[in-house]
């Protein structure tokens, strides 16, 4: 729910706004349809970018993690800890998801007999950066409202306060499904702002 719950949303405001198929992103000329679909596509590389950032990172990176918020080192498994490998994931990530919604886009649009539109590879860069933000906003609110402490019974990070745990970073404000829910909303916000003039940039280019 809390990571597929803000595009879900979103996507029925779609079919509900704009109907059921898919439209080109033309902020020009089909202005709710072009923000809805970035919506959906910047919440799911959010969702996307932080998994593999959070997996990969975690799996198979060598360098210790610091903290978003402070840049010092911390423990592994800290909310809000970030690596190199982390990072160049979540942009991975997040454009595994551009490539599939540019794809199916295209193939759509093909078979529909839609030629004359404006770019459509941008949604490719869309999802890059909805990866990096939205893994980069994940990053910041478990570092700041999420509690990390480390226990000295279990020998590892925790993520409640209690008489053995020193703490590490945040306050106890959200879990991690709560973090999940509020930076795939901030991204569904952000990137159609970004989808905005970046589509405007290239229009007044080409023109």
């Amino acid at each position: 729910m809390c990571n597929g719950g803000v595009p879900t949303l979103l996507a029925l405001f779609y079919m509900i706004d704009v109907g059921i198929g898919e439209h080109a992103i033309d902020y020009a000329k089909d202005f709710t349809a072009s923000v809805l679909s970035i919506a959906v596509l910047g919440s799911f590389a959010c969702s996307c970018g932080d998994t593999w950032a959070t997996e990969i990172g975690t799996a198979i990176s060598s360098h210790v993690p610091v903290l978003i918020t402070t840049f010092g080192k911390v423990p592994v498994g800290t909310n809000g800890g970030v690596t190199i490998t982390g990072t160049v994931s979540s942009i991975l990530g997040g454009t595994v998801i551009g490539i599939a919604y540019y794809s199916t886009l295209v193939a759509v649009l093909t078979i529909r007999r839609i030629t004359v539109i404006p770019p459509q590879w941008p949604v490719i860069v869309i999802g890059c950066l909805g990866g990096f933000l939205g893994s980069a906003f994940d990053s910041l609110l478990g570092a700041t409202l999420q509690y990390s402490g480390f226990c000295s019974v279990k020998k590892r990070v925790v993520h409640k306060p209690s008489p053995t745990v020193k703490h590490i970073s945040g306050r106890s404000i959200l879990d991690n499904h709560g973090v999940n829910l509020v930076s795939c909303l901030l991204t569904s916000i952000v990137m159609p702002m970004i989808g905005y003039f970046l589509w405007k940039g290239i229009t007044e280019t080409n023109n």
